[in-house]
């Protein structure tokens, strides 16, 4: 069972997408929501986006895997076939299903935050404590 169907309860305010031409748009929109670039999560050959905002918990399925360089900062990034995260505002947290290439390792990312005080830069961040900071124009959406 996947994360998505344990944390949702019938009494929780959810939006569900699974119509392909609407997903990267509530994806996006979602993104946007929160404060996040809306390039940041690049997808393609969405399945389903969902939205559980009592809980603050997102889930977006694709068909297969993606691989996306950030030209910008010249680093790759794997996105499994189910993202999950909770969100608030400029976050994302237990973020599962992304990774990004570190010399020759893929390494999870678990947190992806931008600070109040410094609105014009991105973190990433892992539970081994590895963290990169980068400009947040590097993720905007390119359409």
């Amino acid at each position: 069972m996947a994360i998505g169907e344990m944390i949702l309860d019938e009494s929780d305010d959810i939006e569900s997408y699974s119509e392909e031409s609407l997903c990267l748009d509530k994806a996006k929109e979602l993104l946007a929501q929160i404060n996040l670039p809306t390039g940041l999560l690049p997808l393609k050959d969405m399945t389903e986006v969902g939205y559980n905002k009592t809980k603050g918990f997102v889930w977006m399925r694709m068909r297969s895997k993606i691989e996306h360089t950030f030209r910008a900062i010249g680093r790759r990034v794997l996105y499994d076939t189910e993202i999950t995260a909770f969100v608030e505002d400029r976050r994302m947290k237990r973020l599962t299903g992304v990774k990004s290439k570190e010399l020759m390792i893929w390494v999870p990312v678990n947190d992806i935050f931008i600070k109040e005080k410094d609105p014009e830069k991105i973190t990433f961040a892992n539970t081994t404590g590895l963290s990169r900071t980068f400009k947040v124009s590097a993720f905007q959406s390119e359409d």
